[in-house]
């Protein structure tokens, strides 16, 4: 389970820190942030610990028909949200999963992982490092943001596991490659 209270947080305080997100998106939108991530038009993104949906539905939009976006989340209401989000923005390509690990994906499946907002939170972080990577496609990226931790201590805590290498530092998030043998 990679987050230490949200799979057992009551569904009264997951909503109302799902309200704080709406008026923190209204105020600071995602956009700028998915801008960074390196997402394509008929891209496969997986976002690792959804939430409720913040990042779902511009991803959603940006990948288009042809793209599609996994929502994982430990939390059913968060799961149930970014349905509800995605259903009410008209869209048919997303999916949720239930997991606070283990995706079910096919290896090398994803081009692009988002791991926003939720590292610091992370009971595994080894382990959920090692499912994304082996998601990732070998030319995939691991986009992270995380306003919780510095900069620095989220680089060495990620490439301490040598399963990926920081590619670039953008203004608000770490790009990262996977790193597979002979590489």
């Amino acid at each position: 389970m990679p987050h230490r209270t949200r799979g057992k947080e009551p569904n009264w305080s997951y909503r109302l820190m799902a309200l704080s997100y709406r008026f923190r998106d209204a105020r600071s939108p995602r956009e700028p942030i998915l801008a960074e991530a390196g997402i394509c038009e008929g891209d496969t993104v997986l976002d690792f610990g959804c939430g409720p949906g913040s990042y779902v539905v511009p991803t959603a939009r940006i990948v288009g028909p042809g793209g599609h976006v996994y929502a994982l989340d430990i939390h059913p209401l968060a799961l149930r949200m970014t349905e509800d989000r995605a259903r009410k923005a008209g869209l048919t390509n997303v999916s949720t999963i239930h997991s606070g690990l283990a995706t079910g994906l096919k290896a090398e499946s994803v081009d692009v992982a988002l791991l926003y907002d939720v590292f610091h939170g992370l009971e595994r972080p080894d382990a959920v490092l090692l499912e994304l990577h082996r998601v990732l496609k070998p030319t995939g990226l691991l986009s992270v943001h995380d306003h919780h931790l510095d900069w620095s201590m989220l680089t060495e805590a990620i490439e301490s596991t040598a399963l990926f290498r920081l590619i670039e530092r953008g203004a608000l998030t770490l790009r990262f490659t996977p790193q597979r043998a002979g590489t």
